[in-house]
């Protein structure tokens, strides 16, 4: 009954089905262990508070990686320009950020941000930084670019205004160096209401993670989809050949040979 299973069709097909099931189930736990990993940095990034961690000093947490982001940095210096971030969202309200640079005793400066206000951006609103050498603690921050999320990437912004914070946004508004990185204070002065650290970048359940997941269903409904299809064509064989076995399947009908063309009449006799 199952000796067809040793026909080379069959042969074919079990040797496909015994791929494509491994291959399946492989790149479905893969899928769901980065899931699990996006899960778990979600929650590390989560669970970190800048205010139960002690201060370090600026230059050994960089590069700003997952581990330092929202890291307590401390730095000391004096504050020099301001500049205001637009269109930035706090508690659901539209605002600006309140950013001053922090020229260090390394002769680069750090962006501060001391704070956000509500409304429109206005300098006369902003409150002047301190004046002299200052302290400064506050949570590290990657450098934003265009597509982080909230910026304003949009340019045409008018003079003392910054859309995205970094870097390469303020090489050409200043002419000193700077750090690859800024800082949020988090303790509340001069009316400012404190700037909560971000958690760093692809360390959230955001729509990636969630296309893990759905991947990791797609290739076990893969692997059940070859399972099935392999039970069907084996279950529609073995019914055949019981049927037939049976005498259930109508025998090919015998097609007679056709009739002989007459043949040509004999020629008369000369």
């Amino acid at each position: 009954m199952h000796r067809f299973l040793l026909t080379p069709r069959w042969w074919g097909i079990n040797v496909f089905v015994a791929l494509a099931v491994p291959v399946c189930l492989f790149m479905g736990t893969w899928q769901l262990g980065r899931f699990e990993d996006r899960v778990d940095s979600h929650k590390a990034a989560a669970g970190a508070r800048p205010a139960d961690q002690v201060a370090a000093p600026l230059d050994s947490l960089l590069p700003v990686d997952k581990k330092t982001s929202g890291r307590l940095a401390s730095v000391s210096g004096e504050y020099a320009d301001q500049l205001l971030v637009p269109e930035r969202r706090l508690d659901g309200k539209s605002g600006f950020y309140v950013l001053t640079l922090l020229r260090t005793d390394t002769g680069k400066a750090v962006p501060v941000v001391r704070g956000w206000l509500p409304g429109a951006a206005d300098a006369a609103r902003a409150p002047a930084a301190p004046t002299g050498r200052v302290e400064v603690t506050g949570a590290l921050q990657a450098s934003e670019s265009s597509g982080s999320k909230g910026v304003y990437a949009s340019g045409g912004l008018p003079a003392g205004q910054l859309g995205v914070i970094g870097a390469a946004s303020l090489v050409n508004l200043v002419p000193y160096g700077l750090y690859d990185a800024w800082l949020t204070v988090q303790t509340p002065a001069d009316g400012l209401t404190p700037v909560p650290a971000q958690a760093p970048s692809n360390t959230g359940l955001d729509l990636k993670a969630f296309q893990n997941l759905g991947y990791t269903g797609e290739w076990f409904v893969f692997a059940a989809f070859v399972l099935f299809m392999w039970f069907r064509l084996y279950r529609r064989e073995v019914e055949s050949l019981r049927d037939a076995e049976a005498g259930l399947l109508a025998e090919p009908a015998v097609r007679e040979p056709a009739a002989a063309p007459a043949t040509a009449s004999a020629r008369p006799a000369e």
